[in-house]
């Protein structure tokens, strides 16, 4: 494949924004994100101004490319048919759906490059495919509304379930939800319909409810969640103690839980006893699962529910790297689509990552930061984007999976690792009790200083 000289400099001294791009170009060209937004999109329609087109301006305000939506319509005017509100009017109605439609077909498109790479992980149970879910209420957004001026209260856009593959480390799914103060649990029937046959789920408390985890059974799917207090559960068996595990003593029981028509359904429960209580003061964790204990016994099943802070991780890498949630976004379709554009790009950077695992190795790969990638990406995309022309990119569309992980394999070779290492920082100081003197509010640095030397 012959690119121009200037692509190939970009892509010798900043491979990642190039991978980044290319991954765009070849998971969700113009063509595609128009495509996706006739097919899903109930309400709103095309007049002028492209959804492709949104999705751009967005990306750039995500990656950190602008500070803002409106600093990036400036930079962009000149290629855009409408007003700056009018596009604020096109963000506020795009249907959640949509967004979510979004992430979906991109972490598609991505997951079969991702196996050509050779960047998806080894499987936490052999067999099973793991889905970790977990909620993310979206942080409160300025008071620009206004009915919301003359009030002390954050104004919540929305919030989201996600369903997050550690293996590929990519997001496959999110259910959305504009109504900030409704119950996650509400929206757990359109998870277990995108559930198929030997998904595991793995979750925490709050989503352990029981006609949830039946009608993961009723997928043929497997969970392992923490179990709620609320849980209506008998016991099926007496207790067996089976040793220590990580952190704590471990027990095992069969249980069970009745369907609306009484049926019993038969599950096994995990407990830890803990050496030390968790930050809520919790002293057992009890996990229920409907996993055969040959694929997984009760040592393992404790190991998932541990294992399930990855999706932590990476809501981390999403509020620290990304802008993925824009406080001046106020109207909950647009906060959430911004949100939904983070995701893709989380996903675009896990598929560098998986492309740099299969050159470089697992345990490389492990000591990069999410926020030094981000930051690259950052930095270079406004500069290469006004060097390449957008036509240029258009050859990674037109490319199938084997052939764009063969294309991202070669660049992976070219990155330097050592640019975006962590810097874990060691135990902190405990915190130093501080004076305050009315007569003296401030001190001159310059005169500290001083009496150090005079001291040494």
């Amino acid at each position: 494949m012959i690119l121009p000289s200037v692509f190939e400099r970009f892509a010798e001294k900043t491979p990642v924004p190039v991978m980044a791009r290319a991954a765009i170009e070849f998971a969700l060209s113009r063509s595609a994100l128009d495509q996706l937004f006739d097919q899903h999109a109930q309400k709103q329609y095309t007049r002028h101004l492209l959804f492709s087109s949104v999705f751009d301006l967005m990306s750039v305000v995500v990656t950190g490319a602008y500070q803002s939506l409106s600093c990036a319509y400036q930079d962009h005017e000149e290629s855009l048919p409408v007003s700056l509100t009018s596009v604020y009017n096109k963000l506020q109605g795009i249907e959640p759906d949509v967004s979510a439609q979004l992430v979906h077909y991109c972490a598609g498109r991505l997951l079969a490059v991702q196996r050509l790479l050779g960047g998806v992980r080894e499987g936490w149970v052999p067999g099973y495919r793991v889905r970790v879910l977990d909620g993310n209420h979206l942080a409160a957004t300025e008071h620009r509304l206004k009915e919301t001026r003359d009030q002390a209260a954050g104004p919540l856009p929305g919030q989201a379930l996600v369903l997050y593959d550690p293996q590929a480390d990519l997001v496959t799914d999110v259910i959305l939800e504009p109504d900030g103060h409704a119950q996650e649990r509400s929206r757990l029937d359109d998870v277990v319909v995108r559930l198929r046959a030997k998904d595991l789920v793995v979750a925490d408390r709050n989503l352990c409810v029981r006609t949830f985890l039946l009608g993961v059974i009723a997928r043929r799917a497997c969970f392992a969640i923490r179990e709620h207090a609320q849980l209506p559960w008998e016991p099926a068996g007496k207790q067996r103690k089976l040793g220590r595990t990580e952190g704590g003593r471990l027990r095992e029981q069969r249980v069970l839980i009745r369907t609306d028509d009484g049926e019993a359904v038969y599950l096994r429960r995990v407990v830890v006893e803990l050496d030390q209580p968790t930050r809520d003061g919790d002293t057992v964790v009890a996990i229920v699962t409907n996993l055969p204990a040959q694929a997984a016994d009760a040592k393992a099943v404790a190991r998932l529910y541990r294992r399930r802070w990855t999706i932590e991780g990476a809501f981390l890498d999403l509020a620290v790297a990304l802008q993925c949630e824009i406080n001046t976004l106020c109207y909950p379709q647009a906060a959430l689509f911004g949100f939904c554009v983070g995701l893709v790009v989380y996903n675009l950077l896990g598929l560098i990552k998986g492309a740099l695992r299969g050159v470089h190795g697992e345990d490389e790969v492990a000591q990069l930061s999410a926020y030094y990638l981000a930051d690259e990406l950052a930095g270079v995309s406004r500069g290469m984007n006004v060097a390449i022309q957008e036509e240029e990119w258009h050859v990674f569309g037109r490319m199938n999976a084997r052939q764009f992980a063969t294309q991202m394999r070669v660049w992976a070779k070219k990155v330097r690792l050592a640019r975006f290492r962590k810097h874990p920082r060691g135990a902190k100081n405990p915190p130093v009790k501080r004076h305050y003197d009315p007569a003296h509010p401030h001190v001159s640095t310059a005169r500290i200083l001083q009496q150090r030397k005079c001291k040494l």
